[in-house]
C-alpha cells in the first residue's frame, strides 16, 4: 500500500492524541490533598480506624465498597461491587450521588481534577 504524506502525518497526529488522552491520571500532591481533605474530615477519619458519620478511610485503596465492619452502609453501596482504586475514587469523588445512586454520602463532589488527584494521593499515604 502507498500512503500519502498527509495520511502518514494524520496517522501520527491521531496516535499522539490517543496516547495523550489515554495517559495516566494526574499525579497528586499529598500536602495539597491534606488541605482538600478538610472538606471531608467532619464525616471521615483518615488516620484512625474509627467511623464517624461516614466510614473511616484508612486503607481505602483496594477495599470493596460497603464492606467495612462496624459501619452501616446504604443498600446501594453494599450492592455496588466497587473496589476502591484511583479510578473508582476519582469518579465517586467527582459526583457521589451520580456514581452510586442511593449512596448516603451527602457531599456534592469535587469539581477540580487537581483536587481529586490530590485527595487520592493523600488517601494513599500510609499513616
Amino acid at each position: 500500500m502507498v500512503f500519502s504524506k498527509f495520511t502518514r502525518v494524520m496517522a501520527v497526529a491521531l496516535t499522539g492524541l490517543f496516547v495523550l488522552s489515554a495517559g495516566p491520571a494526574q499525579a497528586g500532591d499529598i500536602q495539597a490533598g491534606a488541605k482538600v481533605f478538610k472538606k471531608c474530615k467532619a464525616c471521615h477519619y483518615v488516620d484512625r480506624e474509627k467511623n464517624k458519620t461516614g466510614p473511616h478511610l484508612v486503607n481505602i485503596i483496594g477495599r470493596t465498597a460497603g464492606t467495612l465492619e462496624g459501619y452501616k452502609y446504604s443498600k446501594a453501596m453494599k450492592a455496588s461491587g466497587i473496589v476502591w482504586d484511583e479510578a473508582t475514587l476519582a469518579e465517586y469523588l467527582r459526583a457521589p450521588k451520580k456514581y452510586i445512586k442511593g449512596t448516603k454520602m451527602a457531599f456534592a463532589g469535587l469539581r477540580k481534577d487537581a483536587d481529586i488527584a490530590n485527595i487520592i494521593a493523600y488517601l494513599k499515604t500510609p499513616e
